[in-house]
């Protein structure tokens, strides 16, 4: 069994297995006629459930022959033109280069003594985006597994800087199209979801801030505490960026911490075109990023970054075994101070490495072409008298609903979309999102593919048309 192992003795069998296993997924990506294969869970379970555990194949190819028939065959692959789904994107060939180096050297990222230059080069980043942010000479921060720990750390600091002992008048104040790990964040703090106050939206989906200031007021009036305000900088989903500096303005007169949810928006950083949308997030305290949502990394690349790394402290614990309490004075950079998670990948060496690749301009290019496209797609839909588009993006998400002009009951409409967005999954020609907007049904394509292209977005509507009219079709013959 100790030829398994990966060190100096195994080294031409882990190149030989690695390649093979590369070649066999480049295989798949150059074959891939689309998005996903529709296969379903009754369909796939049984293939699953037929392998046991307990009698290894003992030859790595086997082992990837099988792999094509549990996964790889039916993999919903998302650097396809037509997947048009969640907040997933195409990943780019740097950043899957870093993985591969990443999880064979397999770095703890915790202390000094587990990863030495993994330290610094995640500092490194970490300084680099503090700076693109414009959070000044103070700004520190610690890469996450992804937007929810990110906004959850960034609470947890929001919370203790509030210096109130009485959680219960304890206040956060978001959108209404927040993600929802700020209410879970509220849960899992021990301040409950009655803390969270949720701002209307304007028509372009972006918090009120005039409903935002008479509710601080309201807050201050009743003897509560405006713990923090989370502005969101691209929502799940319609990409809409909160009204930034408004929104700082108001933090400062309350006392309040301001946190910027960025996780999706954070690409802006990078843009050539539209860094201007962030303005204000200079003023934040702290700011999610997630890198493999606009930086087109693999999962999991994320970080949240503070104005004031003193603010980093709250996450501090000190283990003799681990990082004691002497390391601080010898200077020594444990990155688990700062940190929820304890061992932890070196998920930055992506970044490193698509930074040392592409540039910051390269990554920018890449995102301001999805934007792009959002608008054009925008415009195809605007025009278009089978649907109904909300609103305009300021990013790269379009939220519409396939609207017949013969069908008038609103209920009938929902299911006729939502019969659409399965029956397309379904087919595996295309993978579109849902959502709801005013406890409607809609639909919804998230634009993270610069290789997707306006025919493909006008192929797509005609499908989801299709299938709406089939439903409603079937429907009046049974009628």
């Amino acid at each position: 069994m100790r030829s398994h192992l990966l060190n100096d003795t195994t080294a031409e069998s882990y190149r030989r297995s690695v390649t093979e296993g590369v070649e066999r997924v480049a295989r798949k990506l150059a074959t891939t006629r689309g998005p996903f294969t529709g296969v379903t869970p009754a369909e796939l379970a049984p293939v699953i459930d037929a392998v046991d555990l307990d009698r290894p194949l003992g030859d790595a190819s086997a082992a990837l022959d099988e792999l094509e028939d549990v996964y790889l065959r039916d993999a919903v692959y998302f650097h396809h033109p037509r997947y048009l789904g969640h907040l997933n994107c195409p990943v780019v060939i740097p950043a899957v280069l870093g993985e591969a180096v990443l999880s064979a050297v397999n770095s703890s990222l915790d202390t000094w003594d587990q990863s030495a230059g993994g330290t610094l080069i995640e500092r490194k980043l970490i300084d680099w985006t503090a700076a693109r942010i414009g959070l000044g000479p103070l700004a520190d921060g610690i890469f996450t597994s992804g937007g929810t720990q990110s906004n959850l750390q960034a609470l947890l600091l929001a919370r203790e800087e509030a210096g109130t002992a009485d959680l219960s008048k304890l206040r956060i104040f978001s959108s209404e199209c927040s993600h929802f790990s700020v209410q879970k964040s509220a849960t899992l703090l021990g301040l409950g979801r009655e803390s969270v106050i949720s701002i209307p939206v304007d028509k372009n989906k972006r918090m009120q801030s005039v409903v935002l200031a008479a509710e601080l007021e309201t807050c201050r009036a009743e003897g509560l505490v405006p713990m923090a305000i989370v502005a969101t900088a691209g929502t799940t989903d319609f990409g809409s960026i909160d009204p930034l500096p408004e929104i700082a303005a108001l933090a400062e007169e309350y006392g309040a911490w301001m946190h910027v949810d960025a996780a999706y928006g954070c690409g802006l950083l990078a843009s050539l075109k539209r860094r201007h949308l962030l303005d204000g997030i200079e003023r934040a305290d702290s700011v999610t990023v997630d890198y493999h949502k606009s930086f087109f990394q693999p999962v999991s690349s994320s970080a949240v970054l503070v104005r004031d790394r003193a603010a980093l402290r709250h996450a501090t614990y000190h283990a003799d075994y681990l990082n004691p309490r002497r390391t601080v004075a010898e200077q020594i950079p444990n990155q688990v101070d700062k940190s929820l998670q304890t061992t932890r990948r070196f998920d930055a060496l992506k970044l490193w490495m698509t930074l040392r690749v592409m540039g910051a301009d390269g990554v920018g290019e890449l995102f301001d072409e999805v934007c792009d496209l959002a608008a054009a797609g925008h415009d195809l839909l605007a025009a278009d008298p089978r649907y109904d588009v909300v609103v305009e993006p300021q990013l790269s998400t379009l939220v519409y609903r396939y609207v017949p002009e013969a069908v008038t009951s609103p209920a009938e409409i929902d299911r006729a979309n939502l019969y659409a967005r399965k029956a397309l999954f379904a087919s595996g020609e295309a993978v579109v999102a849902g959502t709801k907007v005013d406890g409607r049904q809609y639909l919804k394509f998230t634009l993270l593919n610069p290789e997707t292209t306006v025919s493909d977005i006008a192929a797509v509507l005609d499908l989801i048309a299709g299938h709406a009219e089939q439903y409603l079709g079937e429907n009046l013959v049974h009628a």
